[in-house]
């Protein structure tokens, strides 16, 4: 039976610690890490052993099904791999040793959950084998089970085990969502250590039950909304307004700052173990001992620092998008797009935008505004090759950026274009009929978001997906 889930959202706060709270905060992490290692250990054990029995071997052979799922659950009941087990292994290793003195049940019970976790989405094929923490970058964050027990929210400041943490408040809280949200009920409670610059820092993240406040400035829209996703654009059309734009184009100046530092590690790590290179600079097989120089070690932490910043750039970037695009209309059409294939072609692009991330904030945002996100098919509509004034289709390759028909129509920005017959998609078909009866307004719309373009993008680097 699935647990019961109720909405909820995070406020995090930076916590004011001295000398003595953040030696104990820092042994109490240097536990949790053990002990996250003592139960991954485990479970992978546990996982191997159940993959080798007969009964697994059995089961892998029948049809896929509800009874085949059930026999899987069964198996793994029988040999030990459950979140319940696995739980009962890590508080029998945190009551044995010396973790028992610095961890509670509850925080050892997550902590528990979070290797299981790790090890069934191993078994799922949804990830890779989990690694085990290493000391230097061990545990990033430790939480309990509920407020009323191990790490505890009480009214102004935090408890954890003789501990009292006073967080630091916003003064000015602009928008009132800190306001709002203490006064929400707490779920459970989160600390969280982060690196920031070259100095650790410490963070409550508080589960609070309920949604989060919808902030004044950002307005909700009415009426339905056109989106066409790329790796590095975006074109969104509603009935009042048109945008194309780079999809978050500053992470461009993130990508040549770390660029740059990997370059320089690279050349620090030669040069400080020559033994570990063929003459060819490849470098020689089997196990290696590596030396890595104090300056090896600053740069990793640059890089490290920059990577941090560009998710927080990235998450603002897609905020600031999803606003955007919810203030034209809460009813979003765009194309069902498959973003493993995207990482094929697109892989580095990808990887740093987070297309599929800023969809599922999409759709939260849309549900929470009363519209929705609807996703129609790629091969049933055809938008990029299709006329919606002769209803003909011609297939185009991807450097033509321009739509133009022997009908008139056009010559169109192609992004802008399928985002406009997005807009048009009635039950996963394009409706040629509604899409005629707009475009004379449409068409206006499309030429000034190009423009637009151009105006702002004068003397910069332009994806060449853009078409200029």
């Amino acid at each position: 039976m699935s647990e019961k889930t109720t909405p909820s959202f995070v406020l995090e706060l930076p916590l004011a610690v001295g000398g003595p709270e953040i030696h104990q905060l820092s042994v109490r992490f240097e536990a949790a890490r053990q002990l996250y290692n003592a139960v991954l250990g485990e479970a992978l054990r546990r996982l191997s052993l159940l993959k080798e029995s007969r009964e697994w071997q059995k089961i892998r052979t029948l049809p896929p099904g509800r009874d085949r799922s059930r026999a899987f659950s069964d198996c793994a009941r029988k040999g030990g791999f459950t979140d319940y087990d696995l739980q009962g292994y890590g508080t029998r290793c945190k009551n044995g040793c010396w973790i028992g003195e610095h961890l509670d049940a509850h925080a050892a019970q997550r902590t528990s959950t979070r290797a299981f976790r790790a090890a069934e989405r191993y078994l799922f094929c949804s990830s890779g084998k989990p690694r085990f923490k290493t000391k230097g970058q061990g545990l990033s964050s430790v939480e309990g089970k509920s407020n009323a027990a191990g790490i505890r929210w009480r009214t102004d400041h935090v408890e954890w085990s003789g501990l009292a943490l006073p967080p630091l408040f916003d003064p000015r809280d602009k928008d009132g969502v800190q306001t709002f949200a203490l006064q929400c009920r707490v779920k459970y409670v989160r600390i969280v250590r982060k690196t920031v610059g070259s100095r650790k820092r410490w963070f409550v993240q508080l589960v609070c039950s309920g949604v989060p406040k919808w902030k004044e400035k950002n307005p909700v829209g009415e009426g339905t909304v056109g989106l066409d996703l790329g790796p590095s654009t975006v074109a969104v059309v509603g009935d009042r307004d048109a945008s194309l734009e780079q999809f978050c184009p500053g992470l461009r100046d993130f990508e040549k700052k770390v660029r740059r530092l990997k370059r320089a590690m690279d050349r620090s790590k030669r040069r400080s173990n020559p033994e570990n290179f063929n003459p060819d600079q490849t470098v020689k097989p089997g196990r290696r001992e590596w030396v890595l120089t104090r300056g090896y070690l600053r740069l990793r932490a640059k890089v490290s620092d920059l990577e941090r910043r560009k998710a927080a750039y990235r998450k603002t970037e897609h905020g600031k998008l999803v606003h955007r695009v919810v203030s034209m209309g809460t009813t979003i059409n765009t194309e069902k797009l498959s973003y493993k294939a995207f990482q094929k072609n697109f892989g580095k692009s990808v990887g740093n935008r987070a297309p599929g991330l800023f969809m599922n904030l999409l759709r939260r945002k849309a549900e929470r505004a009363g519209g929705r996100v609807l996703e129609f098919s790629t091969r049933e509509t055809r938008l990029s090759q299709v006329c919606h004034h002769c209803e003909c289709f011609e297939k185009k390759p991807l450097s033509r950026r321009w739509h133009r028909c022997e009908c008139g129509v056009g010559p169109v920005q192609r992004d802008l274009y399928s985002a406009y017959l997005a807009r048009h998609v009635r039950d996963g078909a394009l409706s040629t009929e509604s899409a005629r009866e707009g475009w004379c307004a449409a068409e206006s719309l499309l030429r000034e978001a190009v423009e637009r373009v151009k105006e702002t993008a004068s003397g910069k680097v332009r994806p060449a997906s853009f078409g200029f």
